[in-house]
């Protein structure tokens, strides 16, 4: 490391101890969302052709951001992993991408490991053997009292309001509920109930990494009164000053629902 970067890693530290001085006793999201994204463009910025290469440093990066969020008090953690749409990704980047997930999955569950991993999407549009390695996690972890993670996986939040309301009806329909009666009594925690989600608070914070200043379908249901913060730092590079950052700017903030 040359004497320019040392000089700058040790400002850098200087101002990460300083934003955690600041967030003593401020307020915490107790579920923080994560859309993570620029891998691909990270792999492409320093010239690697292999794009797999930027999702796996990325999966790297994930075990950082849980420890972070276990030092702020952060319960839930949702992890934008793979929408829907990124199965439509060429075969080989996609069945690596599949392969990194596949490997997060089993890292967070190994033993030693606090957190209680929950895969949320749609497994149907997902290889049996994904779903079988998401599954394992799930039942390996049922019993560990750290925070909650959510592996989003074969993701959208459209398919997640179908398939709340798909549930919803036949919930109501093997009860002998008719239509009018559901309809009358309907309520929008009854779908709420049916969601992905259901029994955890909704997201109070989601950070989207690379400069993206959109959703792109991620927790649509729950984000109704959720801050966002985004930055131009791509996933791969995000650091403990960039978390901490995000943090100071929801703190800062002013929660107003419903208005």
């Amino acid at each position: 490391m040359g004497a320019r970067q040392k000089v700058r890693e040790a400002v850098v530290q200087v101002y990460e101890r300083r934003l955690a001085r600041a967030l003593e006793g401020a307020d915490v999201p107790r579920h923080v969302g994560v859309i993570m994204d620029g891998n691909r463009r990270w792999a492409r910025a320093i010239g690697l052709e292999d794009v797999a290469h930027g999702h796996r440093r990325g999966a790297d990066k994930i075990v950082d951001l849980l420890g972070w969020c276990d030092d702020a008090g952060v319960s839930v953690v949702t992890l934008f992993m793979l929408s829907t749409d990124n199965l439509n990704r060429p075969e080989p980047e996609l069945q690596a991408l599949l392969q990194i997930i596949e490997d997060v999955a089993v890292d967070l569950s190994r033993p030693g490991r606090p957190w209680q991993v929950r895969s949320m999407g749609a497994p149907e549009v997902l290889p049996p053997e994904t779903v079988a390695v998401l599954k394992q996690a799930e039942e390996d972890t049922r019993d560990r009292s750290g925070a909650t993670v959510n592996l989003a996986v074969g993701y959208g939040g459209r398919q997640e309001i179908a398939d709340a309301v798909r549930s919803l009806l036949a919930e109501h329909a093997a009860r002998g509920t008719s239509l009018e009666e559901l309809v009358q009594a309907l309520e929008v925690e009854h779908i709420a109930e049916h969601l992905y989600t259901r029994g955890q608070p909704d997201p109070d914070l989601v950070i989207r990494t690379s400069g993206e200043q959109r959703l792109s379908g991620f927790l649509l249901w729950q984000t109704a009164n959720t801050e966002f913060h985004f930055t131009d730092v791509y996933w791969p590079d995000f650091r403990r000053v960039d978390f901490l950052r995000a943090l100071r700017d929801y703190s800062a903030r002013h929660r107003r629902f419903g208005s």
